[in-house]
This record gives C-alpha cells, structure tokens and sequence, in this order.
C-alpha cells in the first residue's frame, strides 16, 4: 500500500470537506470511498473493513466461492483493512488462499492477532499467520481480547523494528475488559486498539474512544451490528426520514454511520461473507456521516424502540 504521511488533523480536515459528497448509485468504484488517517503514521484508509470470523470453512469450491466473490467486490470498493485471527479457525488458510488466487495482497492492510501467554507460543502462533496468510510482512497484529498482553506486546514492538509486522494493537469486544484496557493503553504506546461499539453498547465513548484520541491511537470498531441484536429489534421498521440528512439508506448503514460518525473511529469492520453485504456496508462509507447532534438523535430514536 502507498503511506501518505500528513498532519493528522489537516488530514481528518480533508475527510470532513469530503463528507459533502452525495449520491449512491450501486456500485461506484473506490474514488467516492472516505478514509482517515492511522493516527502514528498518517496513513489513509478507507473506513470500512471487513471482519472475517466466518471465514472458517472448508477447502471446498462450494464453501469458498461466495467469500472469493466479497473479498473480490470489496477490492473493487477500494477497500484495504481485512481482520482475522488464529481463533477464527481456518480463516486465515482460507484468506492466505483467496487473496492469492485474486492477485490483491499489496493492496490490502492485513490485520490478524496473537493470543498466547508463552512468548514462544506467540512468536510460533505468529509465524504460522505469516505462513497462512501468505505473506512475509503483516500491517497489523493485535492482542486478542488481552490474552497474554504483558509477554505479547513487548514481542510484537521487536517484530515491529524487525519489519516484519507494520502496527501493533489490543482488542477487545468485552466490556468487563474496559478497566484492563483503559490500563494498557495508558501504560503502553500502541498503534490500534479494536473495541465492540454500535447503537445498543456505547459504553466504549465513556472514556476509551477519547483515551484513544488522546494517545494517538487508531480505533477499529467490531460489533457495529451488536452481533445481529440490533437488527432484530429495529424488525420491519422503515428508516427514520431524517436519515437522509446523511446520506444513509438502509439500518446497516444507519449502524454503521454512527460508530463512523465517533471522531476517535478509525475503521469499522463489519462481518461480509456476501457481495450485497459488501455494497450495502460501503454505501456507510461515502456521503457525509452524522455530526453530534445527529448521532444524538439516533441514539434517542434507538433507545425508544
């Protein structure tokens, strides 16, 4: 991938003028897709990613053709951050395979994760997304929900300066880990940290998202769709008129627009094991996202339900 590097706030300065941009045909091409800044380093990345933790399946053409055909719609969409991790049972082979066989890799940002308590447990885990995955640099490695943090990290800064990884990171998608997290991070310097937070759980705005503001830290959003609960309980509603306001056209992108719409988001990486999941997603990441007020008001809209 090309790093443009830039002054952080000029840069989100340009994605805000770039949020006047409307229309949603189908299909647009990558052009009209907004970005931000990786806080550390100033790189661009388009704000929506995919996660893949149903990526785990078979070896066979039948199992594998319809997430070929959504890794393939989302390059054509422009977009880079794909995240996986060894506890995704075989999504990383899975990956490694369909990124090779489509010619991608160097335009993708591969994000995967360590979760071992043993250094020489992490280091052997990591080795084997490296084989996996096929590729002898990954961008981004992160610490699965903490596991194995205090050994992980100081690893993950030697592979860093080694080159053989480009970030680092912590996640989590559990609220009973946000005093740990909020720890590390002030303790250590990370690149990422991946939350949960959609419409139905923001407790990560209380004080995470701002810490990761203030330390510079990129912030990668799983569970935009509260893992499906959201869904059900909006039901057969229509959308709110007033979601037009900004640019949004159906519920996944009204959830998603507004963990997009948080000024300490980075990306967000919703589950695509489909082409149409990938095209409704990416409608999300052109037009103008919601400002304060806005997001205000679909929290109260939501919270009436």
């Amino acid at each position: 991938m090309t790093i443009s590097r830039r002054d952080f706030s000029l840069a989100c300065l340009s994605t805000a003028a770039a949020l006047s941009l409307g229309g949603h045909p189908a299909f647009a091409g990558p052009a009209n897709v907004l970005k931000r800044p990786i806080p550390s380093s100033g790189e661009m990345i388009p704000i929506i990613g995919i996660g893949t933790n149903r990526y785990g399946v078979g070896a066979s053409a039948g199992e594998r053709a319809p997430l070929r055909a959504a890794l393939q719609r989302f390059h054509e969409w422009g977009g880079t951050l794909i995240d996986t991790a060894p506890a995704y049972r075989t999504s990383e082979s899975v990956l490694g395979d369909l990124i090779f066989g489509l010619g991608t890799r160097d335009d993708l940002f591969v994000a995967t994760k360590v979760d071992r308590d043993v250094r020489a447990d992490s280091e052997s885990q990591m080795n084997d997304s490296l084989r996996k995955l096929r590729t002898d640099r990954l961008d981004l490695v992160q610490v699965h929900n903490l596991h194995g943090w205090k050994t992980s990290i100081p690893l993950l800064r030697e592979w860093k300066d080694d080159g053989r990884i480009r970030y680092i990171g912590i996640t989590t998608s559990r609220a009973r880990q946000y005093e740990l997290m909020e720890q590390i991070m002030r303790q250590q310097d990370l690149d990422f940290i991946q939350i949960n937070y959609s419409l139905g759980q923001r407790e990560a705005a209380d004080r995470l998202l701002p810490l990761a503001a203030d330390r510079g830290m990129g912030v990668i959003i799983n569970r935009t769709f509260g893992g499906g609960r959201i869904f059900r309980q909006v039901g057969d509603r229509p959308l709110p008129g007033w979601a037009a306001e900004f640019d949004c056209s159906s519920w996944a992108q009204f959830l998603l627009k507004y963990a997009l719409g948080h000024p300490a988001t980075t990306v967000a990486i919703p589950g695509m094991t489909k082409v149409r999941h990938v095209d409704d997603n990416f409608g999300a990441a052109r037009g103008r996202l919601p400002d304060a007020a806005q997001r205000k008001r679909q929290e109260a809209f939501f919270d009436a339900l």
